[in-house]
């Protein structure tokens, strides 16, 4: 199995959008917005 430069990134940026969530002081607009994002990237990768 390949693992290319673009799943790298994936993991990476939704790792970084996890880490945001644990963030004090995230408005709830906030929140949601980051929690649709790591859905649609999940989903993305199949991992949903």
């Amino acid at each position: 199995m390949k693992y290319t430069c673009t799943e790298y990134r994936e993991e990476m940026l939704l790792l970084s959008l996890r880490r945001q969530l644990l963030r004090e002081g995230l408005s709830d607009e906030e929140r949601r917005r980051i929690t649709e994002e790591i859905r649609e990237l999940e989903l993305k990768m199949d991992m949903a």
